[in-house]
């Protein structure tokens, strides 16, 4: 941590003893990429009231970088791994995914658990790499942390808060196929108007579409495992001591802070301690450098269309690169573009490249039309904020169930990359920008967004507090927690009733048969007198 940080560092701590608050100690155990982006607008709260924050992190880490100057602790352990081998993995994860077939379910699905599996390995050799390490752990130990503050999606911080024995939380996006927010965490998911995710459907479906929405339900929860859950059942089983599993340990989480809300995603049934913190990084826009407001004000009554497919995707061919610039050469808006690439020989005088875009920025710029995007829950949160509607290429992950939520609610228009011309990218840029009924919608979801009576950061800041105050959350946890899959479902009870039912039916019967014979019996001596 930077000296530049310890004046302001004392004020704070200072502010918050005096205060009526407590400050608290937070570990995180974060995760890559955009999830890091994320989490960490919670840990800058969380500092502004005061919180001491430390980030475990592995001396290979990507996006996290403990040497920048940040109020913000970093416990940075050694790992068998280096930046460029976990940087080179997960971009062939991504390129891997983003080129599979996604014509038939049924194929594509197992390359995408193949995928998960080696994302398993990975966070499990993390995770060992922590866990083994035994200065480092004593060193958390006499730390005493108030609470762990994890991402589902990256094991190991669950198993870090039962060996401390403190509390811990989620901040998650989902899982795949809801399944460990269902079996963790209890939440419920009807299947008949939840859709599941990589089901691209909405809570409006038709009766096929019901039907797939079940075979996806029952194919995610039976087959498809995100993890390698063999393998940390046994890490868990070892670590602690005592027979456990992966689920169970991620079933103890005090809360699941869900990055979603009603204005994006669909009603559905939710329990008290899971929240719903989407747009939780948003902010209001800042001015733009020089350069690029001076040609964002170039663009006169047309305005701007802003068009990024995000920082991990870089595998756009020449040719696909050509067939987008052509199509963006024909709008009279001006086109700011992120891409690292070969420049295309098609690109038209009203778009600039940018290795580099302040997205927020320009999303709140007043002469935003349309944002072009792979759909990314960052983005598509900021695009909410500012009320733009969406051109939609997803690639991968969320981003094709993300983008046709916004379809459905009316703010985007989705397009294939594998099948897009440059026509239908055309086309649906002037159907954005040139029919109301998407920049009404996107206003509509921003004015929900807006109205809401506690801030999602704020909310998110919150639960985080009051675990610490609390230690814990206990009884907000449900009772499911507690019961086997046969007792959630009632069918000990069930059972027990069509028991007793059967048994007071064999005793009718029998008494109904034994008195028939005795009356039988009866009938005949009499006939025979």
């Amino acid at each position: 941590m930077s000296v530049k940080w310890v004046p302001l560092l004392l004020v704070i701590q200072l502010s918050c003893y005096f205060s009526s608050g407590r400050c608290g100690k937070v570990l995180v155990w974060p995760t890559e990429y955009s999830h890091w982006i994320n989490i960490k607008t919670i840990l800058d709260e969380l500092i502004q009231r005061g919180h001491e924050v430390t980030v475990l992190t592995s001396a290979a880490s990507v996006l996290i970088n403990p040497n920048m100057a940040s109020a913000i602790k970093f416990e940075v352990y050694p790992t068998s791994f280096n930046k460029e081998e976990i940087e080179i993995s997960f971009m062939s994860w991504i390129n891997e995914w983003t080129r599979k077939s996604k014509e038939s379910p049924w194929k594509h699905f197992p390359e995408i658990q193949k995928i998960f599996w080696e994302y398993s390995d990975y966070l499990e050799r993390l995770c060992k790499d922590v866990v083994y390490n035994k200065k480092l752990m004593m060193k958390l130990q006499e730390s005493r942390f108030d609470v762990i503050l994890a991402d589902a999606v990256g094991p190991c911080g669950e198993l870090l808060a039962q060996i401390f024995k403190i509390p811990f939380l989620y901040s998650i996006r989902f899982t795949t196929g809801y399944k460990y927010e269902k079996y963790s965490g209890g939440l419920l998911a009807p299947p008949s108007y939840v859709p599941v995710v990589m089901s691209e459907l909405s809570d409006q479906m038709t009766f096929m579409e019901r039907i797939k929405n079940m075979i996806y339900t029952l194919y995610f929860d039976f087959w498809f495992q995100t993890f390698n859950e063999k393998k940390w059942d046994q890490f868990y089983s070892e670590v602690l001591g005592k027979p456990t599993t992966l689920s169970e340990t991620m079933g103890k989480a005090e809360i699941w802070l869900i990055r979603t809300y009603w204005d994006f995603d669909f009603p559905r049934p939710f329990l008290p301690h899971f929240d719903f913190v989407g747009g939780l990084h948003c902010k209001p826009a800042r001015p733009l450098p020089k350069e690029m407001e001076e040609f964002v004000q170039s663009s006169g009554k047309h305005g701007i269309v802003v068009f990024t497919l995000g920082s991990m995707v870089r595998n756009i061919t020449e040719e696909k690169a050509r067939m987008i610039a052509s199509a963006l050469a024909q709008i009279p808006q001006k086109v700011l573009w992120r891409f690292d690439g070969k420049k295309p020989d098609t690109l038209g005088s009203n778009t600039r490249l940018y290795k580099w875009l302040p997205q927020n920025d320009l999303l709140g710029h007043p002469k935003t039309k349309a944002f072009i995007t792979h759909g990314g829950t960052n983005g598509i949160y900021e695009a909410i904020y500012h009320g733009i509607p969406l051109v939609g290429i997803p690639l991968f992950a969320d981003q094709p169930d993300n983008i046709a939520h916004m379809k459905t609610k009316g703010a985007a228009v989705s397009l294939n990359i594998d099948t897009m011309t440059s026509t239908d990218l055309l086309n649906a840029l002037k159907t954005v920008i040139n029919d109301p009924f998407y920049k009404e919608n996107a206003m509509r979801l921003s004015a929900i967004h807006h109205d809401q009576p506690v801030k999602p950061l704020d909310r998110a800041v919150f639960w985080i507090e009051f675990i610490m105050r609390h230690k814990g959350a206990k009884h907000l946890r449900p009772a499911s927690h507690d019961l086997t899959w046969y007792q959630y479902y009632s069918l000990d009870v069930i059972g027990f009733l069509l028991a007793c039912v059967a048994i007071v039916t064999f005793v009718i019967i029998k008494c109904c048969l034994f008195s028939y014979k005795k009356l039988f019996k009866r009938g005949k001596k009499k006939k025979r007198e």
